[in-house]
């Protein structure tokens, strides 16, 4: 029988990474985004580059708890993911105390009540099956806090919190819980910043990282991964 994963914000840089991961290793695929263009043409690119596998990429805005609802429906009316990561994330640069009204709770509700809302829809189904492997696209941000990204950063330390709760709780119904954690990671919304490549993470190494926390034996968990550019922080 064919695993599955469930990777919300698919469409590009880390989520996209560990899509194309898990799907050459013959993974079916749920994911969803805000861009359905975008969505049509990733499910193209994945049943043509990997025939042998399912693709459900639907559009849902998830800092909104109703379209958490019906994605996880259409995922559920499919079946139970092995595999799910909460990756959906949205930064908007600004100061606690003085950026502009409403950016505190956009991204709290993208960054963090997605991922609430999202694994409650599946983790019963989970303890009931004793099987799983919840994953949390966390931040370096999570760890250290930074000038102009303080709700970003907020988020992430929220995160990282859930997650350990998470894992605290799921262990004993064998579902596995890892925070990833990366530095700045080379996607879209660094293009254009005068750096060179490599002082990034490469997107495809966080989804190794993700791979390989998951291709373990079943007596054994990482519950966190840190990943850094070598050369440091940006």
């Amino acid at each position: 029988m064919s695993k599955s994963i469930l990777v919300t914000g698919g469409t590009k840089g880390i989520g996209r990474a560990i899509i194309e991961r898990f799907a050459k290793e013959g993974f079916d695929i749920y994911t969803c985004a805000r861009n359905e263009k975008e969505l049509v043409s990733l499910k193209a690119h994945l049943e043509e580059n990997f025939p042998g596998i399912k693709v459900l990429a639907l559009p849902a805005d998830l800092s909104k708890k109703e379209e958490v609802a019906v994605f996880s429906a259409a995922v559920k009316a499919i079946g139970l993911p092995d595999v799910l990561v909460n990756n959906t994330g949205v930064f908007l640069p600004g100061a606690l105390h003085n950026e502009p009204e409403g950016n505190f709770e956009f991204m709290m509700h993208t960054n963090l009540f997605s991922a609430y809302y999202l694994t409650r829809a599946f983790v019963n189904e989970m303890i009931e099956r004793r099987s799983g492997h919840i994953f949390s696209m966390g931040s370096i941000a999570g760890l250290t806090a930074y000038p102009n990204g303080g709700t970003y950063a907020v988020t992430k330390w929220a995160m990282l919190g859930m997650t350990k709760c998470l894992r605290e709780e799921l262990k004993p119904h064998q579902i596995k819980v890892t925070s990833i954690l990366p530095g700045a990671t080379y996607t879209a919304s660094w293009e254009g910043v005068d750096l060179p490549i490599d002082r990034f993470i490469r997107a495809e190494d966080v989804a190794e990282s993700v791979w390989g926390a998951y291709n373990l034996s079943p007596q054994t968990v990482v519950e966190e991964i840190i990943i850094r550019p070598q050369l440091g922080d940006l």
